[in-house]
């Protein structure tokens, strides 16, 4: 399951989505907005826009290459959209397994994917008043 949100993500909430008693094992990744250095600037907030219909689509798919991939049972990823601050979680990721050693297989290939494959717009605001897009400007028709 590949959800596109914004409204902040819920951890608890997304953690008990799959309770299931054949699970030995859950593998949690929670990416935060992080308060970088810069060139000497510190980052306040961030903005991601995203092209809402085609990183749903790519989401689901590469969910879906997980649960073929490895012996997962359940493969959950929610990737905010929108003004973030530091500290907020941008996307949360949970994989469910009868063992560990495939619970985080299944994290890292989802989490890895999501970097290189969704188109997702990151821009950075600055605690000076200035701002920079880090992975390009989003074109006018993206929602």
């Amino acid at each position: 399951m590949f959800i596109l949100q914004t409204s902040p993500i819920d951890p608890l909430k997304a953690r008990n989505m799959h309770p299931n008693p054949a699970n030995g094992a859950i593998v949690i990744f929670e990416g935060t907005v992080r308060a970088d250095q810069v060139l000497g600037r510190v980052v306040s907030e961030l903005l991601y826009i995203a092209d809402t219909a085609s990183v749903s689509a790519e989401g689901e798919k590469i969910i879906k290459e997980a649960l073929s991939k490895f012996s997962i049972t359940e493969a959950v990823c929610i990737q905010r959209t929108g003004q973030l601050k530091t500290t907020q979680t941008a996307v949360w990721i949970g994989v469910w397994a009868s063992h560990r050693d495939e619970a985080f297989k299944g994290c890292r290939y989802i989490i890895e994917e999501i970097k290189k494959r969704l188109l997702i717009w990151k821009k950075e605001y600055y605690t000076d008043g200035s701002s920079a897009w880090i992975r390009g400007a989003p074109t006018p028709a993206v929602s």
